[in-house]
């Protein structure tokens, strides 16, 4: 099992995934504000695994509080997740994470006792984590059967065990889901500019759970397509709009039109915490812009001219017509998503 991001007595411990596939190495992160910037600069990314390390880094905060009543706590609690809601502004599950930690502190600020209170929380952010492993193997268990035996999978940046709490993943879920389910697969990554999630990330996590993986460009995608390479696309997403359009990495919205100028399936995996029902469409969704330096340099190796303008959306947004299905921890939503992602949250009241 990869361990992304896990609770320990001296703090959050989160593997460094700027510095993979070369070094694997973790980092001991003992304060609130060096969770929201290991967030930040994306040490840690991908929405469920944002989600888990801020209600993690919220609980680590709590924890440390050194006022002695409960209205310090809440004082010092919203002031952390202040912090927290502006590291990463396209994905959603940071803000569910947030709003559910601000819940459970209300719920409990009635016992009075500052102590158990922060208890409530550490077990909280666990539950989160718990949660979040769950969801994704139930991910896998609903997509693995749309998967063909014998397919080959093109995937875009990184929605895999690196992306969540651990385990299983998103996207590369379903491809473990039908792997476990005894079929043959192997998967063709997009490499992922700028931050090379895909070369990086995807290939060395494929590479050690033994599924056959090959690293293309992006401006292969439609080569590979056309030459009959690959039988579906799967990818992850940061948001999701109700009518069913999707935030993911730049760079999804081309593999989309490609896939139906194709005929090839494309699929979205997330979990419902990955779903914004409050947003009517793909618009609405804040688009993140990342530092240019992201596109100009690899690490520290200069590749642009001093000076040259960049542009770098660290998303884009795929229209719900482009999606063949959204594969949730609930199960499979089919168009119109407007009705089916809906039926998620609706709850039978029947005796």
């Amino acid at each position: 099992m990869i361990k992304t991001v896990e609770w320990t007595k001296d703090g959050v411990r989160m593997l460094d995934q700027r510095l993979l596939p070369s070094e694997e190495t973790y980092l001991m992160l003992r304060s609130y504000d060096e969770v929201a910037e290991a967030i930040r600069k994306m040490v840690i990314r991908g929405a469920p695994a944002i989600g888990v390390s801020a209600a993690m880094g919220i609980a680590l905060g709590a924890s440390q509080s050194v006022g002695t009543s409960v209205a310090d706590l809440e004082d010092d609690l919203l002031y952390i997740c202040d912090v927290m809601s502006k590291t990463r502004p396209t994905a959603v599950n940071l803000f569910w994470a947030i709003e559910r930690m601000r819940a459970t502190f209300e719920r409990n600020k009635h016992l009075g006792d500052v102590e158990q209170i922060k208890k409530i929380l550490v077990a909280e952010a666990l539950a989160i984590f718990e949660e979040d492993i769950t969801a994704n193997r139930a991910i896998g268990h609903h997509g693995g059967p749309l998967i063909p035996d014998g397919a080959t999978v093109l995937t875009h940046c990184n929605a895999g065990a690196l992306a969540t709490a651990g385990d299983y993943g998103t996207a590369l879920g379903v491809i473990r889901g039908a792997r476990d389910a005894g079929k043959k697969v192997a998967v063709i990554a997009d490499e992922t500019r700028p931050f090379l999630q895909g070369l990086r990330l995807t290939a060395w996590e494929l590479a050690k759970d033994d599924i056959p993986v090959t690293v293309i460009t992006d401006n292969m995608a439609g080569h590979v397509m056309k030459n009959g390479k690959v039988d579906a696309v799967v990818v992850g997403a940061d948001r999701i709009a109700a009518n069913g359009d999707t935030a993911n990495k730049i760079g999804t919205y081309m593999v989309a039109v490609l896939a139906r100028e194709h005929g090839v399936p494309f699929y979205v995996a997330a979990p419902l915490t990955t779903l914004d029902l409050s947003l009517a469409s793909g618009d609405e969704i804040p688009i993140e812009e990342r530092d240019s330096t992201e596109v100009t340099h690899i690490r520290d190796l200069q590749l642009g001219p001093d000076g040259v303008n960049v542009h770098n959306p660290a998303f884009d947004v795929t229209p719900h017509q482009f999606i063949t299905a959204i594969i949730t921890d609930k199960g499979v939503a089919r168009p119109p998503y407007i009705k089916s992602l809906k039926n998620f949250f609706v709850t039978d009241n029947t005796d």
